[in-house]
Parts: structure tokens; C-alpha cells; sequence
């Protein structure tokens, strides 16, 4: 396996009355073996990014490295990837096995060893038994599992995923993400995957790159970017969060004061270190998970009055109006007898209290 180099990728396209830029200088390294996800809005170049990586498209400048091998315009069959498309692109008149072998016919490898290359591919998706199906005889999850496992027989460097479980129910996409990783780690295979669904990245990756706009807004694992986003857009993308206003007051390597509506709150930077002068503007990001029933007066603590609870079982999800505006809350093992119109103080920890600039 070799590591994929992204080295200042540019894409644009021509338009009146000036061209589209659709890509903006991304540079990325995606490790091998690793399950790599691009997220982001519509719009934001991740669909064009992987077009790119797949051959199907190409950089109006920069490179791409597979290794040392610089991979940058060479057509998609000479660079051994594979890719699954969101709506699978099988073939309705082949059958599974046929729709598997596909790559396989194309690139004239032998008879025997291609029925042995089907049959491996069919048992790594656990869809043993059924290579003489029609397509149309099988449910989406296992369209699917033929659109990967014909993806895999071809035996690829990289594996691009395009929003493949995009057309399933709920159920059967969260089943499909723990297979695809299975899958992809089995075979020890690299693989990029790009996504607009937060959760899927969140329950999936290895790492991951946030893209805004063309650029990349934020590189890293799941955790750090949920725990650590680096600006007021990512930490809205990721999750839902309360964004605070606040002015700064201290910033030191270890915590940073600011001063809020409901008074001065501690927190910690993300990223390179807060330089700006005392006053300045900023905003808190606080995970709605964070905050915790706490007693008045205790520190990084806000008091409001419960307008909205929606009761979840083992959590109960709190709208409070505060000093510092509408906050969401998520309470676990919430307390019983608690009901809008009453009185709520919480607290957030000094890890869990996010200083950003504000935009």
C-alpha cells in the first residue's frame, strides 16, 4: 500500500462571464490503509476532488501522487482504482456474477482465474450463492454489496466511494457502514469516501477533511473535529452546537477567559493559539451534551428557564432561554418530574468550552 498525495489541487471550469473555481489549492495525505472521508455542503468540491483522484476528471493545476508515482493525468485504468457510485451503475441484463466480473473481462484475465476472483469477491461482501441472480431480484443493501465487490476483484490501489449508501433506508445504511469498513480494513485497502452525512463520517472514519468552498477548512480524526473544530463553520457542519457570543479577556497555553452575558466562562483554544488583543470578539462553541445540571454560582455556569423538552428515553433534549440566547441541552438520565417553565442552571466543563475566532 502507498500513501495519496493531493498537492495543491486547482479546478476550475470555464463560464461567463469569468470561470467557476471549483477547487482551490487542496493538499492532503491520505495514509495507507486508511479509510479517508471528504465532508462537506453541496457545492463544496468534494464529488469534483474524488473525480479527480478517480481519472475522471482532471486538476487545471496541481498533482496527485499514488506513492511516488505521479498519477496526475493518467486515464482512470492506469491507475488501479476502483470506484462505487452512488446509484451502484450495474448492469440490469448481467447477472451478479457477471456484474462483478465485469473489470475483469475488460482487462482479458483468464477464465479460471476470474471465476476464482468472483467467487472470492462474493464471500468477502458474504453474498455467497447468489452470483447467478438478476440484479433486479435483490434488495438495495445487496446492489450494494455487488457495486463493492465488483469494485474489489479488480484488486485496486484505492477504493473511491461516491455517497454509496445515499438511496438507502435509514436501518440498512447504518448496517452498510459497518460493513463497508469491514470490508475495507479485510482487505487492506485505502480508501476515500465522500459524504455530506455528518454521522456516517462521525461512525466511519479514520480521519477525515472538512472542505468549504473549494478549500480545505479542517483536517483530522473524528473526535478532534467534533471535540476541537477550528471555526464557527465547521463546528456548526459537525453535530449541532451552541455558538456563543463572547469577548476575550486572557489567553493563556492552558485556558482562555473570555467574558459572556451570564459572566466570565473558561474555555480552551482549537488550533494555533489565540494571539488577538483583550476586547476582541469571540465566539464559544459548546456541545449540547456538555452542559450538566450544576448548582448556582458554580463555574462556566449559565441559568434559564426549560422552554422546550423533548423526552428520549435514556436522554431528554432541553431548549433553555439564557443570558447567553436560546442554548440547547442534552441531559442523560434526565431527573423525573422536569418540565418547561422551570428553572434550570448548567454548567459546562473547561475541556468542553471551545474559543473561536469570530467570523
Amino acid at each position: 500500500m502507498e500513501p495519496l498525495h493531493l498537492r495543491a489541487i486547482c479546478k476550475s471550469y470555464p463560464s461567463q462571464p469569468q470561470a467557476v473555481q471549483v477547487l482551490n489549492g487542496i493538499t492532503l495525505t491520505i495514509e495507507p490503509g486508511e479509510l479517508f472521508f471528504l465532508l462537506g455542503p453541496s457545492g463544496c468540491g468534494k464529488t469534483t476532488l474524488l473525480r479527480c483522484l478517480a481519472g475522471l476528471d482532471f486538476p487545471t493545476s496541481g498533482a496527485i501522487f499514488f506513492g511516488e508515482r505521479d498519477v496526475t493525468h493518467l486515464a482512470p485504468h492506469l491507475r488501479e482504482t476502483a470506484m462505487v457510485f452512488q446509484n451502484y451503475a450495474l448492469w440490469p441484463h448481467l447477472t451478479v456474477a457477471e456484474n462483478i466480473a465485469f473489470g475483469l473481462v475488460e482487462r482479458k484475465i483468464p477464465t479460471a482465474e476470474r471465476t476464482q476472483r468472483v467467487e472470492q469477491a462474493l464471500r468477502s461482501v458474504r453474498l455467497e450463492g447468489l452470483g447467478n441472480r438478476a440484479i433486479d431480484q435483490l434488495s438495495g443493501g445487496q446492489q450494494q454489496r455487488v457495486a463493492l465487490a465488483r469494485a474489489l476483484v479488480v484488486r485496486p490501489r484505492c477504493l473511491l466511494l461516491d455517497e454509496p449508501l445515499s438511496n438507502l433506508d435509514a436501518q440498512l445504511r447504518i448496517e452498510m457502514r459497518r460493513e463497508i469498513r469491514r470490508i475495507v480494513k479485510e482487505n487492506g485497502l485505502t480508501a476515500v469516501y465522500v459524504t455530506h452525512d455528518q454521522e456516517e463520517a462521525l461512525a466511519m472514519a479514520d480521519r477525515m477533511a472538512i472542505l468549504e468552498k473549494g478549500v480545505v477548512a479542517q483536517v483530522g480524526t473524528p473526535e478532534e473535529i467534533y471535540r476541537r473544530p477550528t471555526s464557527t463553520s465547521v463546528a456548526r457542519f459537525i453535530g449541532e452546537t451552541n455558538l456563543i457570543p463572547a469577548e476575550l479577556l486572557e489567553a493563556r497555553a492552558e485556558h482562555i477567559q473570555v467574558n459572556t452575558a451570564a459572566g466570565i466562562f473558561t474555555g480552551q483554544g482549537a488550533g494555533a493559539p489565540l494571539t488577538a488583543a483583550a476586547g476582541t470578539p469571540v465566539t464559544l462553541s459548546v456541545r449540547p451534551e456538555a452542559w450538566q445540571p450544576a448548582a448556582d454560582g458554580a463555574p462556566n455556569s449559565v441559568t434559564g428557564q426549560v422552554v422546550e423538552r423533548v423526552y428520549l428515553g435514556a436522554r431528554a433534549q432541553l431548549t433553555l432561554a439564557s443570558p447567553l440566547g436560546p442554548l440547547s441541552v442534552i441531559i442523560l438520565n434526565p431527573p423525573t418530574g422536569l418540565t418547561t417553565g422551570q428553572t434550570l442552571t448548567v454548567a459546562a466543563a473547561v475541556q468542553d468550552i471551545v474559543v473561536l475566532p469570530s467570523v
